[in-house]
């Protein structure tokens, strides 16, 4: 698919009336199909079909960065004024802290039923979704948001945190014994933290979260990245050593390069820029750099949307178009059109929506569609339907508020106003 992108004369599309009331349709429309649909009154939310059905009505499965990210959503939701919003965040918090919280040996599980835990390992992606959750809650008032901040940021600091790398390890069973030997390192943990060290920064003032996403960054993107030509490595031993043969879950540990996570620390490492009040000279060069080897080496110039995995070599290896690589592009285009405008970050930002807008858009039951094939035709190969709504969202809302913080920070600033 060739689309022909206009000049850019007339100025970038997010400052356009048209365009910001069109994401914010967008936007809207996300939080009817789920806000009205995932709610399990059994406690945490369903995982939903393509028709916004749930998937397994009787006793589904709960991974706990669902649940997490429904609540940051709908504390977005809260912040602009959607009725209902609060009683989303409710649902979810009473569910993260009085079910996937360990009582007994402390932590937070990663999955469960309505029996208990299916998956009782602790991971730090699904803790950094936690701290991102409490983080979101605090700023609309939720009552446990304070206690739930306090206990994962304890785990987080005495668990998981390595200071000799600056940096999180992955994972630990239910006891805090090592799984496997406790000698796999990644990035994609480490990548959700900084998002939301930077919300519980936005949230207490404790420089000390903002200290720990800065660390991390440079570890994994002044270092790692700007090692080999600014494309994100993924996998890592103990001691940080880039693992390039490693073959794992295919969802959240993807083998080879991903894209989609050179446009998320893209953005993320301008926010951060940001928030620091702008001292590291490397992080917009940086940004600039990642945005570019994704437009350059992940882009399907033939038929548009982001292939999933790269191999070793830059040769496409899960030719497959996922959603969320397109959402966090746009994303991180919006950031990069703020801090580094370029006729080349707009007409990306143009070229990412008008796929998002033909392909991943499911104008018949409501939603996104999470995945499509090379010729952007809807498939289940790696999810079975629609279970989220934390990248489409956030991709829709960046673009109406300043890029200078999480959008529950600049959201609260403008008083909720678009």
């Amino acid at each position: 698919m060739n689309i022909q992108i206009e000049p850019t004369a007339l100025g970038n599309w997010s400052t356009r009336a048209y365009h910001r009331r069109w994401l914010l349709d967008q936007a809207d429309a996300l939080f009817n199909f789920f806000q009205y649909r995932a709610v399990n009154p059994k406690g945490g939310f369903h995982d939903m079909d393509d028709a916004g059905k749930p998937l397994d009505k009787v006793n589904p499965v709960r991974g706990i960065h669902s649940t997490a990210r429904m609540v940051h959503c709908f504390s977005i939701g809260s912040l602009l004024g959607r009725p209902g919003a609060n009683e989303i965040v409710d649902h979810g918090m009473n569910y993260l802290w009085k079910h996937h919280r360990d009582t007994e040996h402390g932590g937070y599980f990663w999955s469960l039923n309505n029996d208990g835990p299916v998956d009782s390992s602790k991971q730090g992606y699904g803790h950094a979704f936690v701290l991102l959750a409490a983080s979101s809650a605090k700023t609309i008032g939720h009552p446990l948001a304070d206690g739930m901040l306090a206990d994962v940021t304890e785990i987080l600091n005495t668990k998981f945190w390595e200071a000799k790398h600056g940096a999180i390890a992955e994972e630990f069973n239910r006891d805090w014994s090592l799984i496997d030997g406790g000698t796999y390192r990644g990035q994609n943990s480490n990548m959700h933290l900084t998002e939301a060290l930077m919300a519980a920064f936005e949230a207490t003032g404790d420089k000390t979260y903002l200290e720990k996403a800065e660390s991390i960054a440079d570890l994994v993107i002044r270092r790692s990245a700007g090692s080999v030509g600014w494309r994100v490595a993924e996998h890592f031993n103990a001691d940080w050593v880039l693992d390039k043969n490693y073959r794992g879950n295919e969802m959240f540990r993807p083998s080879g390069t991903t894209p989609g996570h050179w446009l998320e620390w893209a953005r993320l490492i301008l926010q951060l820029w940001a928030l620091g009040e702008k001292r590291h000279d490397w992080m917009p060069e940086a940004a600039k750099g990642l945005f570019s080897q994704s437009m350059s080496l992940g882009w399907d110039n033939e038929k548009s949307g982001f292939f999933y995995t790269l191999d070793w070599e830059d040769v496409p290896a899960k030719r497959n178009k996922l959603w969320w690589p397109a959402c966090e592009g746009a994303g991180a285009a919006h950031y990069l059109n703020e801090h580094v405008p370029s006729d080349f970050h707009e007409e990306s930002y143009r070229r990412i929506w008008s796929v998002i807008g033909q392909a991943f858009i499911d104008r018949v039951n409501g939603g996104w569609h999470e995945e499509l094939t090379e010729d952007l035709i809807p498939a289940h190969t790696l999810f079975p339907g629609k279970g989220d709504i934390y990248h489409a969202l956030q991709a829709c809302l960046i673009p109406l508020f300043p890029a200078k913080g999480s959008l529950t920070k600049v959201i609260a600033e403008a008083g909720g106003k678009i």
